[in-house]
């Protein structure tokens, strides 16, 4: 079931709450992101070049069992029935789990270059806190430095917070309300381009 609405509201409905009672007069936020692992195993997520060895991998498995069924006819060998019949429900398996050439096509076609066959949003990215990558989200927040309260939030299926820190800087000075909003990050966000796009809209990012 998509929630997403929902929970949109009851968070913009938080945030109001917290506005009338007077928490964000601080006028300063802190963003960070975090990555949350999709319901989505690593071999369900395709890049072109794991889709391409794929292929090859399964057909070669294919072939394999399909020479074995070959030679036995031609040597009239006495390779059991049953165990003939067991070859052809791999080679069927095979068939079923392999992937197409079509979904290879997609692969290529596709934002990020990769497809995700159980959660079609999520992406393969790093996470410096496994040391290896997952298929997930880069979930944002920014929180205010008085409180502690979210004031803002994003989920997203790109890995890198680079270009993140204008669109919570902003999201952060809409939700508070304030005509000016210091924005607290870490060098992650750094980027010249998203400095100047906080600086025009009244965002005052400390980013080292």
């Amino acid at each position: 079931m998509d929630n997403g609405a929902a929970i949109r509201a009851v968070c913009s409905q938080f945030v109001q709450l917290c506005r009338g009672m007077g928490l964000f007069n601080g006028a300063m936020v802190a963003v960070g992101g975090s990555k949350f692992k999709a319901v989505n195993n690593r071999d369900r997520n395709l890049t072109a070049h794991k889709a391409s060895k794929r292929i090859e991998q399964v057909q070669a498995s294919i072939d394999r069992y399909l020479a074995t069924l070959d030679r036995a006819d031609r040597e009239d060998s006495d390779i059991p029935e049953m165990r003939a019949d067991k070859i052809r429900e791999k080679i069927a398996g095979l068939q079923r789990r392999n992937i197409s050439r079509d979904m290879a096509a997609e692969v290529e076609d596709a934002p990020h270059k990769q497809v995700s066959l159980t959660d079609p949003d999520a992406r393969s990215m790093a996470s410096s806190s496994r040391g290896t990558g997952i298929v997930g989200y880069n979930v944002q927040a920014t929180v205010d430095t008085e409180h502690h309260l979210i004031v803002a939030h994003e989920v997203l299926n790109e890995g890198s917070d680079g270009a993140q820190l204008a669109p919570m800087g902003n999201a952060a000075l809409d939700a508070i309300g304030t005509a000016e909003l210091t924005v607290l990050a870490d060098r992650g966000y750094f980027s010249g381009e998203q400095v100047l796009e906080c600086e025009r809209t009244g965002v005052l990012p400390c980013v080292p």
